[in-house]
């Protein structure tokens, strides 16, 4: 009866299920074309005779990427050190503005002071004021404080957001004032009641913008090419863009194919393991 109803469920939505399969597809044969790279020599990508399984350099290409960094045209660091800068990077900025959106969301929702509607509507209108807007002057304000090449000129000026200040706000409205009332009664102060009563409530909110923001960092490009000028904190998005070289250049693919695919296990691991919190942190703060 169950494998009678489970088919019944399928020819009634076929559609939804043909229309799941293609979007699968046509985003995962980039990625499978990527790795099929990474298994063969430079000569065979740059003739185009590249086919669709994997060849005999798989070894040879992740071992020279991970520990060398460098191919016959390819001057650069091992990818394992590029991957602890971007790690460090994405890890320090998602953690800070998590930090920096709970406290100004809970100081906006539960404290009254003059002005706090306009705080929060000129917080919203930074929204719309990218990174690539304010650069020039944050550039500047990070080179007189002495901060280019080192990983606090790197991950402070990206701590501050917009969108981590909304979406704790609209979770911090979903808990009832009467849990903080009840605190306050019992002698509990504003850090003690963010620290044993608003934070516990709010973990499924964080570990949810822990990923978004973690991706976030991860992705960096502009910000760090300014901001770093020694090769040793260079992130992998730098890496691999700077392996490519300029249109001019001849490139060795398999390697950047092989430094592309070890990018990409960070991030996917942090959203395969923590992909139930991610969705239960977004369906919990639109309710």
């Amino acid at each position: 009866m169950k494998k009678k109803s489970y088919l019944n469920h399928i020819k009634s939505y076929w559609f939804a299920y043909f229309i799941i399969i293609l979007s699968i597809v046509l985003l995962a044969f980039p990625v499978y074309v990527a790795f099929i790279a990474s298994t063969h020599d430079a000569s065979t990508i740059s003739r185009g005779q590249l086919p669709l399984t994997p060849g005999k350099y798989l070894l040879e290409n992740y071992n020279t990427a991970w520990n060398i960094g460098k191919g016959e045209r390819i001057i650069s660091i091992p990818v394992r050190k590029m991957l602890i800068n971007s790690l460090i990077m994405a890890s320090i900025i998602a953690i800070g503005k998590i930090a920096l959106s709970l406290l100004s969301a809970y100081a906006i929702e539960y404290f009254y002071f003059p002005f706090r509607s306009f705080i929060f509507w000129l917080i919203f209108i930074t929204l719309m004021l990218p990174l690539e807007v304010r650069i020039i002057p944050t550039y500047k304000v990070v080179s007189d404080l002495k901060l280019i090449n080192t990983f606090t000129g790197l991950t402070v000026p990206l701590m501050v957001s917009a969108t981590g200040t909304l979406l704790f706000r609209q979770g911090l409205r979903n808990i009832p004032k009467e849990l903080l009332e009840a605190a306050k009664i019992d002698g509990a102060g504003p850090l003690t009641c963010l620290v044993f009563l608003v934070i516990p409530l709010m973990l499924p909110t964080i570990f949810s913008l822990f990923v978004i923001l973690f991706i976030y960092g991860w992705n960096q490009y502009l910000w760090p090419l300014l901001i770093t000028t020694d090769i040793n904190f260079q992130t992998i998005v730098m890496g691999i863009v700077k392996m490519i070289g300029g249109a001019d250049t001849s490139v060795d693919w398999n390697i950047v194919m092989a430094s592309t695919m070890i990018s990409l296990l960070i991030p996917a691991l942090i959203v395969i393991f923590m992909q139930k919190l991610l969705i239960r942190g977004l369906t919990e703060t639109e309710k």
